[in-house]
């Protein structure tokens, strides 16, 4: 991560409080990422990391914690506002496109049915069974 990017990135980082206690961590934030971020454009396995960055476990369970504590959800949120305001729009948007994915299947039932756009007869994932899987 070049000190640019970290420097959009670091004041997003969650603060920890040290009134809780605990021990001091032995991997930063920026290291953190530096991982999560080498997992996921590589597209290795954890457990493949290179020695150089913070170990797999370590940084998979704060990639597991900033997932479940909306860490990454702020992070997504904010650099999408400053991507929108630097294009020169609204920093939220006003509206959202949902779009429907139809499946060729032999499989009947009620989702069953014929795309005309797509030329097509299949079944038709609604928005449920794509969030559930």
């Amino acid at each position: 991560m070049t000190d640019a990017m970290w420097a959009v990135l670091a004041p997003l980082m969650p603060v920890r409080d040290l009134r809780k206690g605990g021990r001091p961590r032995k991997w930063g934030d920026r290291l953190i990422l530096d991982s999560i971020f080498y997992v996921l454009r590589s597209g290795c396995p954890w457990r493949m990391m290179p020695r150089d960055l913070a170990p797999p476990d370590a940084a998979h369970r704060w990639f597991t914690t900033w997932r479940k504590n909306g860490t990454w959800d702020a992070i997504h949120d904010e650099l999408r506002r400053q991507v929108r305001v630097a294009a020169g729009r609204e920093p939220e948007p006003t509206a959202a496109v949902l779009d429907a994915q139809s499946i060729k299947s032999s499989e009947g039932g009620e989702c069953r049915g014929f795309d005309m756009g797509k030329k097509t007869t299949g079944r038709y994932l609604e928005l449920s069974d794509l969030v559930s899987s």
